[in-house]
């Protein structure tokens, strides 16, 4: 990133090795190093992240899991049960602006590491955790996993096709939401510390996050008692607005308003719909949607997908194909908005990954560095920001309190 707005951020992360939200918190810490933080990534030494050997596929010997979130960091394995392995972690604390951990509550200050043990040596640190469910109440010692929290939150309710089963969403939303809202918190607390001159703690976890993301269903229940439903590709308050089986695919629809319907109706050579007493408005398509929506359906079956796309191009009908992977980084858009992120990596070799979602008007992302080996940057970060000799740095190998990966 060019300019100075992050350049002095110093974030580091401190994973659980086996009760682990594998990607809240690297996609978080992730976009802050997209903004130009320095992350360093606290590793176990020996395997690591776990999330390293989530495979296939792999490139070398790293999974493509792995490599997907944790670009721009650098990596020190530490270990955490080893005395001299916490005190690196308060040392660290001491000269960075925020740390993340995602370690069950209580765990951290059962090794002097907790949030209050930690203030008392760096006041200023923004302490950040990510749980599965808070920092107290009934399941704040329940171990936090995507599924679990989709289904718990209700997500996995609401997922899936009308009167089928309840669906896994296709990637794990639940851990995506919870780092987006990680991510956001981080910036906000480093305003209030910019205003203050305090750190503070940061409760994030996987079942406040998805449930908030609820949004318009969970007010539906909550003001009108109304429970959900699956509804497939379709939208429970609009209609046409779903999928659509072609030819050769799918194609989704979204007619806003009575005008779009009527050109829905005009493109599908079915205007006699949009005069239709039955159709004429959104709450009557409602009330009769399974009537209107076969005759839809029919129509649609009768073309490919790319003939209807261009039929109904120009005509401000919000719609788009359902694409494979495939189809969306083959997509002139997805290329022209820098999505296709390619880097260089030391054992992997070329990996492609999708890029940041953002651009700025007055900077750019810088070319990213790769995903780090397992206590690839040990030793760099001890020298440099924590002023260890060398034969200091020796000691500490040699008696397993760190571990230093051979590529630098």
């Amino acid at each position: 990133m060019h300019g100075k707005q992050m350049q002095r951020l110093r974030l580091f992360s401190v994973m659980h090795p086996v009760i682990v939200r594998v990607l809240a918190g690297p996609f978080a810490s992730m976009i802050l190093g997209d903004l130009g933080a320095e992350i360093i990534k606290v590793e176990r030494p020996g395997s690591g992240d776990d999330t390293r050997a989530w495979g296939p596929p792999f490139l070398g010997d790293e999974s493509v899991y792995f490599l997907s979130v944790n670009r721009n960091k650098k990596s020190i394995a530490v270990n955490l049960k080893d005395p001299r392995g916490a005190k690196l972690i308060l040392e660290l604390a001491g000269v960075c602006d925020v740390l993340v951990e995602n370690y069950i509550p209580g765990k951290l200050s059962e090794m002097g590491l907790g949030y209050e043990d930690v203030q008392k040596v760096a006041p200023r640190l923004v302490y950040c955790s990510i749980t599965g469910y808070g920092q107290t109440g009934p399941m704040s010692q329940s171990p936090g996993y995507d599924s679990i929290a989709s289904a718990v939150s209700g997500m996995m309710h609401i997922t899936g096709p009308e009167d089928g089963e309840p669906v896994r969403p296709g990637v794990a939303m639940t851990d995506l939401a919870t780092g987006l809202y990680t991510h956001g918190a981080i910036m906000a607390a480093l305003l209030w510390r910019a205003k203050t001159g305090r750190g503070l703690h940061i409760d994030c976890n996987l079942l406040s996050s998805q449930v908030a993301c609820l949004t318009h269903i969970a007010a539906n229940y909550l003001n009108a008692g109304k429970e959900a439903k699956r509804w497939g590709t379709a939208h429970e308050s609009i209609v046409p607005y779903q999928g659509f089986k072609t030819q050769d695919g799918y194609l989704i629809v979204a007619a806003g308003n009575n005008k779009q319907f009527a050109r829905v109706c005009k493109v599908l050579n079915l205007s006699h719909l949009s005069d239709d007493p039955k159709y004429k408005t959104n709450t009557l398509r409602v009330q009769n949607r399974k009537e209107l929506l076969q005759i839809l359906s029919q129509r649609f079956s009768e073309k490919r997908t790319s003939e209807w796309l261009g039929k109904f191009e120009g005509t401000g009908v919000p719609c788009g194909p359902i694409n494979n992977i495939q189809q969306v980084f083959s997509d002139a858009q997805v290329a022209h908005n820098d999505l296709i992120m390619k880097m260089e990596h030391p054992t992997a070799g070329k990996v492609v990954i999708p890029g940041p979602a953002v651009r700025f008007s007055d900077f750019k992302i810088n070319k990213p560095t790769p995903p780090p080996l397992t206590g690839q940057h040990t030793a760099q970060v001890l020298r440099e920001m924590l002023g260890y000799k060398d034969d200091d740095i020796e000691q500490l190998l040699k008696a397993g309190t760190v571990c230093q990966n051979k590529v630098r």
